[in-house]
């Protein structure tokens, strides 16, 4: 404890001296840097420990070559040097064998070996007997006093009888100071030639003290190799936290890799649409749930009110907050077509226009002979009837809710043909239509029976199966050609035919459910034809075309065209009405038509009265008025005139960006309406002070970018 060991790792350069200084061949150890420390240990000193501190699963022969290895020296040369060594402290033939395999007195003799094999002028012996017998430490001590007479050895050991045997110079220590020297250290020796010093500079500098990369790696190897145990543990433990920061990175880049491939797929169902009406979809799923209740001191024996009139009434508020309402005037409309066409696919209008009322065919009911006209709309009415009168009946009224209805499609023909299967052709006429099925080649049988494809007892006969009652099996049809759906026609014909005046002030119209032979004369029908069935392409999952009939731009201009010449009509029959006295509730009473429809149903005639709600415009007429009970008389003529012959500018718009970049152009251009400055539509400039901002839904932004946050949130 009086700082032997101390003193003996700071000579050998395994510990930095805290004050004083160490010289070395006549130079200060001061401004030593690490390698020139890397050089001294490996080069000018030998250590022998007295726990031998030899690697136990290297040879013996290894631990000995370990030094020359360190000192870049050839593989024949190390070999040949780390045995002479061995050989000299008697250790010949025991090459091979590890240090678990050796006595203690052989291992120091190992220790020993590695300490001379670089031929170091110094040996530092740190109690090499300690932890010897007797006989044992004499030998080494032996052996140690033959290597002196050709190298300074130093010793450190407690035995002052075995420094005094054979030590030729004796330092006592105590405290961590040198209370005696037997043979002190003389100024005059200090001196050396410079030339000797620059010599051993200059060898210094061409001394090698590291490992090369090679070297050190399979140094590591061999030392993984001899303890495959604990490697495999090891390196299995560590695998799984790799592999599950892996799996994380990878499900999250792969994720956002199918998301960004889907982008441009999902652009088809979720175009950049513009309605009159819409939410405020940021806010919404911004909005937090918070509480707005007061904490109270609440006494006993009380029963206190949680007021729920409060809640609704903050709620609608709320809801009310959200609701966007967008004035689409003609200008707007004017100012989206002109957007630069490449920067979208396709784009829709459209104008609360529902073909269904005016749009015919034939069906062949139970009991008659001769097919029977009937509206698309009586059709779905007469099918809904029949299932009132099975089990199904009480939710019989809410199957319109799930058939399809008729829309209409992109005016884009590449578009469609980039993401759809054409079987005949795509509808491009007023004339033609056209009906797209899902990828697995199937379609509603509701969806068939409403256009007229199944008779009524094939009808029956579905539906009675699925009630799992008796049907004729005959009648039963479960699939159709592409001629037989190819070969079906329609017939649109004008309100003007579809609804008759009455003289009735308040029911000034009917609904005609059945076709009148009269029409064919009419020169504004149109005759419609099946001309394609499309089906979804195997890589599309998110197409612009739902299943259902589609009909064309061009028809949909015709119907505004004979609808326009009509509105003259109408305004003047109601311009001569007292309509300064009418409600709200008796104009609304006009979005809503009677008709009778008559079908035979086991057997029995069913009459059954009905109404169907108008094509067009506004339906609701407390929104239309601000709820207002009185209204102008031109209020309600304009009501009137929306509902019975639709809008003449579009009231909804749909935008199918080419992909998911230009999809930022669309969104770009259209802000530019909500900007400030003037711009110019049709040649004609519009202040912003004279515009009213409209706000568009992009669903999928919101969507892509919930998904990526939540991906991120995971990561």
């Amino acid at each position: 404890g009086c700082g032997k060991t101390t003193l003996l790792n700071i000579v050998g350069g395994l510990d930095k001296y805290t004050d004083g200084d160490l010289v070395i061949n006549g130079v200060s150890t001061k401004h030593y840097t690490d390698r020139h420390w890397d050089v001294y240990r490996n080069h000018r000193i030998g250590f022998i420990f007295q726990s031998y501190n030899l690697i136990p699963h290297q040879t013996v022969l290894g631990n000995v070559e370990l030094a020359l290895t360190i000192a870049g020296v050839s593989k024949e040369e190390r070999v040949a040097r780390a045995k002479e060594a061995l050989d000299r402290v008697g250790l010949k033939g025991q090459y091979n064998k590890k240090p678990n395999q050796l006595s203690g007195g052989q291992c120091q003799r190992v220790a020993i070996a590695r300490a001379l094999v670089n031929n170091p002028e110094i040996l530092l012996a740190d109690e090499p007997t300690g932890a010897l017998d007797t006989a044992t430490s004499v030998q080494i001590m032996e052996l140690i006093k033959e290597i002196s007479k050709e190298r300074l050895v130093i010793m450190v050991t407690h035995n002052p009888e075995l420094a005094d045997k054979y030590a030729s110079r004796i330092v006592r220590m105590l405290d961590g100071q040198i209370i005696e020297d037997s043979k002190p250290y003389s100024l005059d020796e200090e001196g050396l030639e410079s030339e000797a010093v620059e010599e051993k500079k200059v060898k210094a500098k061409k001394e090698k003290a590291k490992m090369s990369f090679f070297t050190a790696f399979k140094l590591s190897a061999k030392n993984l190799l001899t303890k495959k145990g604990r490697t495999a543990l090891v390196g299995f433990a560590g695998s799984i936290g790799i592999i599950g920061i892996a799996l994380v990175l990878a499900f999250s880049a792969g994720i956002k890799g199918y998301v960004a491939s889907m982008q441009d797929d999902m652009l088809s169902g979720n175009p950049i649409t513009i309605t009159e009406t819409t939410y405020d979809l940021d806010a919404l799923t911004g909005m937090m749930d918070k509480s707005n209740k007061t904490e109270i001191i609440k006494q006993p024996n009380r029963v206190y009110i949680d007021s729920m009139v409060e809640y609704f009434i903050e709620m609608g508020k709320a809801a009310d907050s959200l609701l966007i309402k967008n004035d689409l005037t003609k200008d707007y409309v004017d100012f989206v077509k002109e957007m630069p066409v490449e920067y979208y696919s396709a784009m829709t209008y459209g104008y609360g226009i529902d073909i269904h009322n005016n749009l015919y065919t034939s069906v062949r009911e139970t009991g008659k002979n001769e097919d029977t006209n009937l509206s698309v709309t009586a059709l779905t009415t007469l099918y809904t009837e029949i299932l009132k009168s099975t089990s199904f009946k009480d939710y019989a009224s809410y199957v319109p809710m799930f058939v399809p209805s008729m829309k209409q499609a992109p005016s884009s023909v590449d578009y469609i043909k980039h993401q759809y299967e054409v079987y005949g052709d795509i509808a491009t006429k007023k004339n033609e239509i056209m009906l797209v099925i899902d990828k697995e080649s199937t379609t509603s049988d509701l969806l068939l029976a409403r256009l007229g494809y199944y008779t009524q007892d094939q009808f029956n006969a579905i539906v009675k199966k699925a009630d799992e009652a008796e049907y004729n099996k005959d009648d039963y049809k479960d699939s159709f050609s592409y001629e037989e759906l190819l070969s079906k026609t329609f017939t649109w014909y004008p309100n003007s035919k579809v609804y008759s005046k009455t003289s009735n002030p308040i029911s000034q119209y009917v609904y005609n459910a059945y076709l009148d032979d009269a029409w064919a004369s009419d020169e504004n029908k149109v005759e419609l034809k099946v001309v394609g069935i499309l089906q979804p392409k195997a890589n599309v999952s998110y197409g612009c075309l739902s299943s259902g009939i589609y009909y064309t731009q061009e028809l949909t201009d015709h119907i505004l065209s004979v609808s326009k010449k009509e509105q003259d009509g109408i305004v003047s029959y109601y311009k001569g009405l007292d309509t300064s006295s009418m409600s709200i509730m008796q104009v609304g009473m006009i979005s809503s038509l009677s008709y009778e429809l008559s079908y035979n149903n086991n057997g029995e005639t069913v009459n059954s009265k009905q109404s169907v709600s108008l094509a067009g415009g506004n339906t609701s007429m407390m929104g239309m008025f601000g709820g207002s009970s009185q209204v102008s008389p031109e209020d309600i003529v304009n009501a009137i005139v929306r509902t019975l012959a639709g809008n003449d500018v579009a009231n909804s718009i749909s935008i199918y960006p080419i992909d998911f970049d230009s999809k930022d152009l669309v969104t770009n251009y259209l802000e530019k309406w909500n900007d400030e400055g003037v711009i110019e539509v049709n040649g004609k400039e519009i202040a912003y002070e004279s515009r009213q901002d409209v706000e568009y839904t992009d669903t999928l932004s919101i969507i892509i970018n919930l998904i990526n946050t939540m991906i991120d949130v995971i990561s």
